[in-house]
């Protein structure tokens, strides 16, 4: 940078800050919104950014999002046949996440198994 041009900048701001320029902008006293994209590289960064803005989300972020909402519904049904097929439905969700990325088998994220809980609450055996 130049020298001083520091300096002047400083003295800009805060004449700016005495007459008020900043008083009554959006967000004012509420933390900012700060984005952590440190786990998507450098040169996807822009484009993830563009998408995101657009209300477009990776696969990868949709499969997830669906697969929570699975969970979720999963979580709160009491029908034993409505859980099977939610369990199935997550099971395959699950496979198709594990899938999209050539990850390590101990990165995947676990399938549900409702069937053999369902059996064993139902014989009394150690769960």
């Amino acid at each position: 940078m130049f020298p001083g041009f520091e300096k002047i900048v400083e003295q800009r701001i805060e004449r700016a800050r005495r007459e008020g320029a900043f008083d009554n902008l959006p967000g004012t006293g509420k933390p900012l919104a700060l984005e952590d994209d440190r786990h998507i590289p450098e040169d996807l960064r822009l484009a993830y950014k563009i998408l995101k803005n657009a209300g477009c989300l990776p696969p990868e972020i949709e499969l997830r999002k669906e697969i929570c909402r699975t969970e979720d519904l999963l979580a709160g049904e009491t029908d034993v046949k409505e859980q099977y097929r939610l369990t199935r439905r997550l099971n395959l969700l699950i496979t198709r996440a594990n899938m999209m990325r050539g990850r390590h088998v101990a990165l995947e994220i676990p399938q549900q198994y409702l069937g053999r809980f369902n059996e064993r609450m139902r014989t009394g055996a150690d769960v």
